[in-house]
């Protein structure tokens, strides 16, 4: 085989091989943007108030969840409410504070 063809040939194979990355990397950049689309249009939004008492959801127990352990645990009182949603929570019982996600 003649080297100059076969350099030409590769060097053919090595655009090719481009287009299909960039056609990928463009598909992927649409695909996401359709599902953040229907992600956000599904959130609800929740619009909680000082003094509020609120369910504090635990995410850790998807995964060892008993037959009839609750993912939701005891009411606390909403302290505070800071930008970007969060929420300050204080505890009734102990009357410890802290922060979590508003989501």
């Amino acid at each position: 085989m003649d080297p100059t063809t076969a350099g030409d040939k590769r060097l053919l194979q090595l655009h090719e091989l481009d287009e299909f990355r960039l056609n990928a990397y463009e598909s992927s950049k649409l695909y996401k943007e359709k599902v953040k689309r229907w992600h956000d249009k599904r959130l609800i939004p929740h619009n909680f108030e000082v003094g509020q008492k609120v369910l504090l959801y635990n995410s850790r127990l998807k995964l060892f969840l008993g037959k009839l352990k609750s993912r939701w645990t005891r009411p606390f009182v909403i302290n505070a409410l800071t930008p970007h949603d969060a929420v300050d929570l204080r505890n009734s019982v102990t009357g410890n504070s802290f922060r979590v996600n508003g989501q």
